[in-house]
């Protein structure tokens, strides 16, 4: 790790769609600041690199009105955002026990995420920044 670069590690642990929206905001906003970021997705979160659950993700129950906010504010989609952190090299760890107890395999998610244990996100986080957890 080159001294200039900060670390942000975010835990992405929820599953809906504001989960989505935070977790990727950061992510990319962090990463277009030159920060080196590190995702954990454990439990409903990886919902979020899922391949088909990312793209229909519940808004919280009463909040369904924010849709048409996100459309006439033009927020990208989380599939756009997802792509962004891709293309920005954010790292992606896919819980490898959430997707064992899940039984969900490394194929089900989008392409380049690693799967890894809570070991390999301590392993990144231990020199980061800042971490956050949605």
């Amino acid at each position: 790790m080159e001294g200039n670069h900060s670390r942000v590690a975010i835990i992405a642990a929820n599953g809906g769609k504001f989960d989505a929206y935070k977790v990727f905001n950061i992510a990319t906003a962090a990463a277009a600041s030159d920060k080196e970021v590190g995702i954990f997705f454990t439990f409903e979160g990886l919902n979020l690199i899922h391949k088909e659950a990312h793209k229909t993700l519940p808004l919280p129950e009463g909040k369904e009105h924010f849709q048409e906010g996100f459309q006439k504010a033009n927020v990208p989609s989380i599939s756009d955002l997802l792509e962004m952190a891709q293309e920005m090299d954010v790292k992606m760890i896919g819980c490898q026990m959430t997707m064992d107890v899940m039984n969900l395999e490394k194929d089900d998610f989008v392409d380049g995420i690693e799967v890894g244990g809570a070991a390999s996100f301590i392993e990144f986080a231990k020199d980061a920044d800042i971490s956050l957890t949605f």
